[in-house]
């Protein structure tokens, strides 16, 4: 019996590519979105993940997207939710626009495809099925310049509970919810220090502590509804 792919919504950069970097070491199929090209999809697509070009900030898109991968693959193993927008507020003509894509990118299309890949994950043989939302620390708390970002991140955690009623037993349906886990290119000594100080660890622990979460959960065949915080004990400051 050959193993069902697992679909890694944004997978081409940062998180979502050291989890599919990750599956394909431990020799589980991927299926990964982007958004557009990169150079390194071309190393993935070598190690024999299978990349699919999606534009989520439309509802046509969502729908190409699924009709696409539904020729793509007859199952799925697992879905996880990873794709994702970090714009901040602003106070322009576009404030409208840019909540709306957060809204369609981090909600509507974990929603759609969670409900029209159902049939993907049912005709998988494996003994365990899975949905894994990528969702954030500040979905909990709220923030002071990303509040469209926050809400649909709110929004998505909302949604892990209500598959995870809707689809068990069969398929077990979480989330995780990281603070700071790596930087980025521009961010200097400085920044990485005022990071540290943010959480009780004092560290920013860099992408392997996202794949033991999920590797966790895809192992697991009893925890559903759950929202995994991995923020270093950050809500205690």
């Amino acid at each position: 019996m050959s193993q069902s792919p697992i679909l890694v919504t944004g997978g081409a950069q940062r998180l979502g590519r050291h989890c599919v970097e990750r599956l394909l070491d431990d020799g589980q199929p991927v299926i990964l979105s982007y958004r557009r090209e990169r150079e390194s999809l071309e190393a993935l697509r070598r190690r024999g993940a299978v990349t699919l070009a999606a534009d989520f900030s439309s509802e046509a898109g969502i729908h190409d997207f699924i009709a696409r991968l539904k020729a793509q693959t007859s199952s799925l193993r697992a879905i996880v939710h990873n794709a994702s927008d970090w714009a901040p507020d602003s106070l322009d003509d576009d404030a409208g626009a840019n909540f709306e894509r957060l809204f369609r990118v981090h909600m509507q299309a974990p929603y759609l495809i969670n409900l029209h890949a159902r049939e993907l994950l049912d005709a998988c043989q494996e003994p365990q099925r899975d949905i894994i939302h990528m969702t954030d620390y500040v979905s909990q708390k709220g923030s002071r310049k990303h509040a469209a970002y926050a809400a649909t991140k709110a929004g998505l955690d909302n949604l892990t509970l209500s598959f995870a009623a809707m689809y068990a037993p069969d398929i077990q349906v979480n989330a995780i919810a990281p603070a700071l886990i790596m930087l980025g290119e521009g961010d200097d000594e400085a920044y990485a220090e005022k990071a540290k100080a943010k959480s009780l660890m004092a560290k920013v622990p860099g992408p392997g502590v996202i794949y033991q979460t999920l590797r966790y959960l895809l192992d697991n065949d009893f925890v559903t509804g759950a929202i995994l915080p991995v923020d270093g004990g950050r809500h205690l400051r």
